[in-house]
């Protein structure tokens, strides 16, 4: 058995990440889940917020994800990301501007729908202030 696994981080893009990793840990929509060499296959649905990947025992990459679907196999997962960014490159102030505007377009909602677009929204403008504000690992 390999001692790592294949990780890929796809946007409808492009390629993202594409490296040979010791673990990541994914947001799955049932609670995170890790990924190490061996891992039972699965297919999961991501939620919005951080996946760590871990090299030498520690975390080397944090990419905060808006959602998506990941696929695990026995040697690799492949995360399908509808958006994704470097937990680095995401502004403090402009996510807690996003989650102002979030909740005034939650309070301004017309309809149902327009309710339900918001409040995604909102729940990805908390989860990317969230991913600055938390280091889990």
């Amino acid at each position: 058995m390999a001692d790592t696994v294949k990780f890929e981080l796809v946007s409808p893009e492009r390629l993202l990440f594409s490296a040979d990793v010791e673990s990541v840990v994914v947001p799955g929509t049932e609670g995170d889940f890790g990924v190490l060499p061996g891992h039972a296959r699965l297919i999961s649905t991501v939620r919005p917020g951080v996946i760590s990947i871990f090299q030498a025992g520690k975390v080397t990459d944090r990419i905060f994800v808006e959602g998506g679907f990941a696929e695990v196999t026995g040697t690799g997962c492949t995360v399908l990301a509808e958006h994704a960014v470097p937990v680095s490159d995401i502004s403090r102030d402009q996510a807690q501007q996003a989650i102002q505007d979030a909740r005034e377009d939650v309070e301004d909602a017309k309809d149902d729908e327009a309710r339900k677009e918001a409040a995604k929204a909102l729940e990805i403008a908390e989860a990317r202030l969230q991913a600055v504000d938390v280091v889990v690992y």
